[in-house]
């Protein structure tokens, strides 16, 4: 199955609280309707073994195709909308994408 994951932290204006209750009524439910997502995931990173924390949030994007969101869903414009309100709430942010192993 192919993932999209999004690593990243706040905008300095945006609380935790604010971005929870945005995920919920909002964003999760939004990249869960694509055709091409099968689940999303967030997780809020609380803490590490060894080490800083570079991101705080790590957002898992379960996909049916990667080149169908691509192609399809991601130039759409209702993800398009989702980008535009979405990326003033971040401070910073970086996109990996493959496929699961097991």
């Amino acid at each position: 199955m192919a993932k999209e994951i999004i690593l990243y932290n706040l905008a300095d204006n945006v609380t935790d609280e604010e971005y929870k209750d945005y995920v919920t009524k909002e964003k999760g439910p939004l990249l869960e309707s694509l055709p091409s997502a099968k689940k999303f995931e967030l997780v809020k990173i609380t803490g590490a073994a060894t080490g800083e924390v570079p991101y705080r949030y790590v957002g898992i994007l379960h996909l049916k195709s990667l080149e169908e969101f691509y192609q399809k869903d991601a130039p759409s414009q209702k993800f398009q909308d989702f980008l535009k309100k979405w990326q003033p709430m971040t401070s910073g942010f970086h996109i990996l994408f493959g496929e699961e192993i097991y």
